[in-house]
């Protein structure tokens, strides 16, 4: 069986011959086996790119022609209306756009075990939760005769939040500077250090106190623990991969964010860019269309290419070409044309569009390699 697999050892890619050994029926022949290498040996050989080819427009059509299909839509997520996703046309764009800021950053935060199996998920869930002073209230209101502001607070809250009040003061008084803070049972009166007719002082005070942060991890503000499988993972709204990593009961390995520019800021340019890959995927496999990965593979690599992530825009990509007439093609021809004079810059005229502009014939097609002979000095 080895002996036939080494056969093939330089002729397929190796996770090819993985793939085949792991999908072999048992006790198979050295007959069928053989019969099944050349016939993966001829799908492969038919299914690669020959020199030449316009791989670039295949994979604009074969990504373009789905995507008319798309639904421009944001769905709920789990049965909770607070935490969507945006999916559908709006989830490509943006990541093809390779914007810094989305939508609806999400993670997914694998577990290690007993954790994965469910022990003290709850906790874990609250625990990375960013928890703001507005929900551990019950009541926020100005006593306009005291010119101060009371804090009714909610004890089963702070309780499954894990907040108590000692902490919370603590937090309060470090946070609001030149004001007195007094507890008075279940409220807790903060009275500013100002003049009577400094009212809108307290106003001010009222929303500050709202946003006070006490614990959690910063940026994520909604979660939710859901069992896939076998396992217990925590599902966020908005996302913190940093943070997320520096606590001990989550498995690093596995744990996921949908925001590119954070994955390459934390795990670098070649996560960033299979996280590309597997977003765009996740997308056009959940609309029911069918993409092969090559042409994401392609898009991804064209993003990635210049040591950054790069959006397919006249900002990103198009930006680093090195034909003018291609940069001028896309968006702002002027600029580009009275840029690329001012340089002196020449336009070798290697690609399609540049090409197409100026009515000559493309340099494409798989009849375009030329044959370069080594000639004989002897013979001379």
């Amino acid at each position: 069986m080895d002996t036939i697999f080494k056969t093939y050892k330089d002729v397929l890619p190796k996770k090819m011959l993985e793939e085949v050994k792991e999908n072999l029926p048992k006790n198979v022949s050295s007959e069928k086996l053989k019969k099944i290498l050349a016939k993966v040996k001829e799908e492969y050989f038919n299914s690669k790119a020959e020199p030449g080819e316009c791989i670039g427009l295949v994979s604009a059509e074969s990504i373009g022609e789905p995507g008319t299909q798309m639904t421009l839509n944001t769905f709920h997520f789990a049965g909770v209306a607070e935490m969507n996703v945006t999916m559908g046309l709006p989830r490509i764009i943006e990541i093809l756009d390779g914007r810094k800021k989305i939508k609806t950053p999400m993670m997914e935060i694998y577990l290690k075990k007993p954790y994965s199996e469910g022990k003290n998920i709850k906790e874990i869930a609250f625990s990375i939760k960013e928890t703001k002073v507005e929900e551990v209230i019950d009541e926020l209101s100005m006593n306009i005769t005291e010119l101060s502001v009371e804090l009714k607070l909610d004890k089963a809250k702070m309780k499954q939040l894990n907040v108590t009040e000692s902490m919370l003061l603590k937090i309060l008084s470090k946070d609001l500077k030149g004001t007195s803070i007094k507890q008075k049972k279940d409220i807790i009166v903060i009275k500013p250090k100002i003049k009577e007719d400094e009212m809108n002082e307290i106003y001010k005070t009222k929303e500050n106190v709202k946003k006070i942060y006490l614990r959690g991890i910063k940026g994520v503000t909604q979660v939710l623990p859901v069992k896939r499988e076998n396992e217990f993972i925590i599902i966020t709204a908005g996302s913190n991969l940093k943070e997320i990593f520096k606590i001990d009961c989550v498995d690093t390995t596995r744990t996921i964010t949908n925001d590119i520019h954070e994955v390459e800021k934390v795990l670098g340019l070649e996560a960033a860019r299979q996280t590309i890959i597997e977003e765009v995927f996740k997308v056009i496999e959940s609309q029911g269309l069918n993409v092969d990965v090559r042409h994401i593979m392609l898009v991804a690599d064209t993003m990635c290419s210049t040591g950054t992530i790069k959006g397919i825009t006249r900002f990103g990509i198009v930006r680093e070409k090195a034909s003018v007439l291609a940069r001028a093609s896309f968006e702002t021809p002027i600029k580009h044309i009275i840029g690329a004079a001012l340089k002196g810059e020449v336009d070798k005229l290697d690609s399609v569009v540049e090409n197409v502009m100026i009515s000559q014939t493309v340099p494409i097609g798989t009849g375009l390699p030329g044959l370069v002979i080594k000639k004989n000095e002897k013979n001379n």
